[in-house]
């Protein structure tokens, strides 16, 4: 195959989702033998259930980092650009190795086609992965399943570590109607040699328990740590050993994430993979960054200072938790030491296919949004919701809710930075979330090249 641009690159990797999402290992573990299993050079832990990998995943690697360690990372879903799903010591890959990896490995697909059907955008991203950390020579990886476990092409690979944040209901059509048969699913990453760790707790628990006692694997649960407080910039939680402890990322749900992220720094240790000191544990907690989720962002520009407040809540628990950090930050805000704050601003998008109306009440439960200004519009993909019918469902909660209607994110955005004066939320879609990070953040490694042409 010729030499790919970064963006033919993109397109071919991106046309495969036409063949959807199919579970299963043998067109991944193909495409690794293959490519000589790479996946064999490094070892590491494996993190999935519900919510909270990806803030597991971005704390536990913000420590590994400060304590001098090599880290190959797989955060999920990319932002701005394709290229932060695949990320070493926090810097996502360059697009000139990106084409090439893809260059390599397309015809590789091709010959698994033959034998067991062309592989997904997800599985041949899983095998670039691999690929790509085993070339520049990590020391150990930390690597987020991408739905369910059992049959996830990320379960190709076993690090040593195997940690299940949480079991809750979702992607019910693959991975069962229940709790208990979604935890089997998610338990099924844990393999024998491992060390594992969980924050699930019911009938959730007692399915990895069941694992775990059946793989002779010993198993750490995994209690949320002791909220002490929060303010602006984050919170501050007790952990054994280290006492009262600043965590970087904000929202009290995240004591849950750090205490799971502390237990699997144990876990690696102890599998001896990865050695941090008590130090390292603080300044990376401290350190830790997870853009697009609770990020706040300071915007100077005409008519002032504008604090914009980045968050997917894409989903009614997603919401919730958004509803209950805003009504704690709200004080460190822009006005929030007066008497009668100042109205925040939500600028929102959302999917047709979620659950909009439980998205929507969950935020209206917030105390801060009492006398919000909304701004509702439409991400323009097949998948949005039109933004007239986004604010019928918000005039549906309360009469006294009346959203604004702008076409596009960017008009939304200017409308709001021109307009606000209290702080603006974006919330609602990870793609509205993407799409205003992209404008307000100036990171250079995040810049795409344009085609030729263009």
């Amino acid at each position: 195959m010729s030499e790919l641009t970064y963006a033919a690159a993109l397109r071919s990797l991106q046309e495969r989702g036409r063949f959807g999402i199919r579970l299963g290992l043998g067109r991944t573990r193909a495409l690794l033998r293959e490519l000589g299993n790479p996946q064999r050079t490094f070892r590491g832990a494996l993190i999935g259930g519900t919510n909270g990998k990806g803030s597991v995943l971005a704390l536990a690697a913000s420590v590994l980092r400060a304590a001098g360690h090599r880290v190959g990372e797989t955060p999920k879903p990319h932002l701005v650009t394709y290229r932060e799903r695949l990320a070493v010591n926090g810097r996502p890959i360059d697009p000139a190795t990106f084409a090439r990896l893809v260059g390599e490995i397309l015809p590789v697909a091709e010959r698994v086609r033959h034998r067991l059907g062309d592989p997904t955008e997800f599985e041949i991203l899983t095998a670039l992965v691999f690929r790509w950390f085993a070339e520049v020579g990590i020391d150990l990886a930390l690597v987020e399943v991408g739905l369910g476990g059992r049959l996830d092409a990320t379960h190709v690979w076993d690090g040593g570590v195997a940690a299940v944040t949480n079991v809750d209901l979702d992607h019910t059509d693959r991975l069962g109607s229940t709790i208990t048969a979604i935890a089997r699913e998610k338990a099924a990453i844990i393999e024998r040699g491992d060390r594992a760790l969980t924050g699930a707790t019911g009938e959730a628990m007692a399915v990895i328990r069941r694992r775990a006692r059946r793989l002779g694997v010993p198993l750490v649960e995994v209690a949320a740590a002791p909220l002490v407080g929060w303010d602006r910039d984050g919170i501050v939680v007790e952990l054994p050993g280290l006492g009262a402890t600043r965590v970087g990322l904000r929202g009290r749900h995240q004591a849950a994430n750090v205490a799971l992220a502390d237990a699997l720094l144990d876990a690696l240790e102890a599998a001896g993979i990865a050695r941090v000191s008590a130090d390292d544990r603080r300044r990376g907690y401290a350190a830790a960054r997870w853009p697009g989720r609770l990020e706040l962002i300071t915007v100077d520009g005409r008519p002032g200072t504008r604090e914009v407040l980045l968050d997917g809540a894409h989903n009614p628990a997603g919401a919730a938790v958004l509803a209950t950090a805003l009504d704690d930050l709200r004080p460190y805000l822009a006005g929030g030491d007066l008497a009668e704050p100042p109205p925040v601003t939500l600028v929102m998008a959302a999917m047709a296919d979620k659950d909009v109306a439980g998205i929507v009440a969950a935020l209206a439960r917030a105390a801060s949004l009492g006398r919000a200004r909304i701004i509702c519009t439409d991400l323009g993909l097949r998948r949005s919701l039109p933004a007239d019918e986004l604010a019928r469902r918000w005039a549906a909660v309360t009469p006294a809710f009346r959203p604004a209607i702008e076409p596009t994110p960017a008009a939304a955005l200017d409308r709001a930075l021109r307009e606000a004066s209290g702080p603006i939320v974006v919330a609602g879609s990870l793609y509205l979330v993407g799409e205003v990070r992209g404008r307000l953040v100036d990171d250079p490694e995040l810049d795409d090249p344009e085609e030729p042409g263009t």
